[in-house]
């Protein structure tokens, strides 16, 4: 009987960022984010929201303070690159369930006018019926789980917004009939359910072979890296691989307060200036430049909300080279 080598214990240790992950096909986000807090030796971490098994892309993986952001991305514009095979509909509304329908498309029923017409149809708010394999949950169970077992669930209509599309007539390398989708949407878009839904519109079904996000919250795949890359890196160059925290802030107005002030918004304590009302703002130290969390201002007064911990402020220092302060008031 031969005897199994030793697992070796990883010493883990605080690590503060955004692990921007081009995430692969066929691994689960969970499953992604735990391969790359193993490679980063992190000891908290957590993703923004699932991307599928079957969907590629962007993944913002947070890890120590970033975490206390994480909800941000939750609630961010997301846009994907799709593709949606024409003529066959599937159970799941992708190439991993069984066929429905096959139908012939014919050329009148995609010509550029129709096209046209589909992509103005779901531009802007529409109304979408979760999928039954979703992880939506019914009655404390997720609606795949009853997919699987045969049963159909009345599921009740949703309201997203379509903030832009674009719809282009392609073929596959079988010569297939196919719309490739360029879709920015809000929170709770389910683009099965869109291809499925534009499929229809067009009179001749569709459903996806392909998916790909390429953009969350202005934090786009260009900025990625992979796990194979990862994998091929030192430490070094791992953690180099991480943004602060602060880049999930996109879109927040910068405050920059002195020792005393610092000091007291991270305490909790509202403070007073002349700034104007901002619903999403970014607070920072000036001396250090640092990162203290992120409030709102109404009626001038400065109103902390998620803040982050001394012990966290002085660990990203130690980190990180620090940039010069700026200004007291800017975008980010």
């Amino acid at each position: 009987m031969t005897e199994r080598a030793p697992r070796i214990r990883v010493q883990r240790r605080p690590v503060h960022g955004v692990l921007l992950l081009d995430k692969p096909l066929g691994l689960s986000s969970n499953d992604a984010l735990q391969k790359a807090k193993w490679l980063l030796r992190a000891e908290k971490a957590g993703h923004t929201g699932t991307l599928d098994p079957l969907a590629s892309g962007v993944l913002p993986l947070c890890f120590g303070a970033a975490t206390k952001f994480s909800q941000l991305q939750l609630e961010a514009a997301k846009t994907y690159e799709a593709i949606a095979l024409l003529g066959t509909t599937t159970t799941t509304g992708d190439a991993e369930g069984d066929v429905l329908e096959r139908r012939d498309v014919l050329p009148e029923q995609v010509t550029p006018e129709r096209i046209a017409a589909v992509q103005q149809q779901f531009t802007g708010p529409i109304s979408q019926v979760p999928p039954m394999h979703s992880a939506l949950k019914k009655d404390g169970k997720a609606l795949y789980e009853y997919a699987r077992a045969g049963i159909a669930v009345e599921r009740e209509a949703r309201n997203v917004v379509i903030h832009a599309l674009k719809l282009t007539l392609v073929h596959t390398d079988q010569a297939q009939v196919a719309i490739k989708m360029i879709v920015t949407c809000s929170k709770g878009t389910y683009i099965r359910t869109l291809g499925e839904d534009i499929g229809a519109a067009l009179g001749v079904g569709a459903h996806l072979t392909f998916l790909r996000r390429i953009d969350t919250g202005g934090l786009g795949i260009e900025r990625c890296v992979t796990l194979a890359q990862l994998e091929a890196m030192d430490e070094a160059g791992r953690l180099a691989c991480l943004e602060p925290p602060e880049s999930l802030l996109v879109g927040h107005t910068r405050v920059t307060l002195d020792g005393d002030n610092a000091a007291r918004f991270l305490s909790g304590v509202r403070r007073r200036g002349a700034w104007p009302d901002a619903s999403a703002v970014a607070v920072f130290g000036d001396k250090p430049s640092a990162l203290l969390g992120v409030g709102h201002i109404v009626g001038g007064e400065l109103v902390p909300g998620r803040l982050l911990s001394p012990l966290e402020i002085q660990q990203i220092l130690e980190s990180t080279p620090q940039p010069q302060a700026s200004g007291t008031l800017e975008k980010l």
